[in-house]
C-alpha cells in the first residue's frame, strides 16, 4: 500500500485528485494540506509514502515544503510536484530543492497514478514532454565540473545514460537496447555511482552538464 499526502491551495483540486487516487487499491490519501507550512506538519505527522505538491500556494509554497521535506532522514517522503506551470524556474527550482518527480496538471491520470508509483519505488520522474528542455536548461544554470569520472562508463552505461536523456522509461529502455528490466536498473545504479549522482534524474544532469548529453 502506497500512502499518500495531497497538497494544493485548491480544496477541488485535492477532492479530485483523492476520488482519482483511492479508486486504485494499492493507494490511500492518508491526508490533505492547503499550503507548505500544513504539508510539512501534516506530512511530519502520517509520514506518506509519496506527497503530491503543488507549487505555488499562498504562504508557505511547495518548493520551501519541498527543500524542508527532502532534508528529512531516510525513509523520508518521496515528493511528486504536480503544477500547471510549464516554466524553467518552476522546474529548476523544485528539483533543485529536492524533488523526486515533476508532472504537468495537465497529465493524463494514468500519468499521474504511474508517478506515484515510481517515486514510491524510489526512482525519480520527469515529465517526458519537459525532460530535454529541463534539464538542458539545468545543465546551464549549474557550473560545469572539472575533472574526470574516476572510473568511466562502459558503453552499455553510456547506451543508457543517453536513454535517460531523451526522457525514456525503463521500460523503453529495456526494449529499446534489447535488454532485461533488472539490468537497466542495474546499469543506472552503476551510472549514478561512477557520476557520484544520487538518482536518474542528477544522472542526466550530470550528463547535460559535462557535454555528454545535449539539449538538441
Amino acid at each position: 500500500m502506497i500512502t499518500v499526502l495531497l497538497v494544493d491551495d485548491d480544496v477541488l483540486v485535492r477532492q479530485g485528485l483523492r476520488v482519482l487516487l483511492e479508486v486504485h487499491d494499492d493507494l490511500v490519501v492518508v491526508a490533505e494540506a492547503a499550503d507548505g507550512a500544513e504539508a510539512v506538519t501534516r506530512a511530519a505527522q502520517t509520514r506518506p509514502d509519496v506527497v503530491v505538491m503543488d507549487v505555488r500556494m499562498p504562504g508557505h509554497d511547495g518548493i520551501t515544503a519541498t527543500r524542508t521535506m527532502a532534508a528529512w532522514p531516510e525513509p523520508r517522503p518521496r515528493i511528486l510536484v504536480l503544477t500547471t506551470f510549464d516554466l524553467d524556474d518552476v522546474i529548476y527550482d523544485a528539483l533543485d530543492a529536492g524533488a523526486d518527480g515533476f508532472l504537468l496538471k495537465r497529465s493524463t491520470p494514468e500519468d499521474l497514478i504511474q508517478g506515484i508509483r515510481t517515486v514510491a519505488s524510489g526512482e525519480a520522474l520527469i515529465a517526458a514532454s519537459i525532460t530535454r528542455r529541463l534539464l538542458a536548461e539545468v545543465a546551464r544554470r549549474r557550473a560545469a565540473p572539472t575533472g574526470s569520472l574516476p572510473s568511466p562508463l562502459t558503453e552499455r552505461e553510456a547506451d543508457v545514460l543517453r536513454c535517460l536523456a531523451d526522457g525514456q522509461s525503463n521500460a523503453e529502455i529495456a526494449v529499446r537496447l534489447a535488454i532485461g528490466h533488472e539490468t537497466v536498473k542495474t546499469h543506472i545504479r552503476r551510472i549514478c555511482m561512477k557520476t557520484g549522482t544520487r538518482d536518474r534524474t542528477q544522472a542526466v544532469v550530470w550528463a547535460y552538464r559535462t557535454g555528454f548529453a545535449t539539449g538538441g
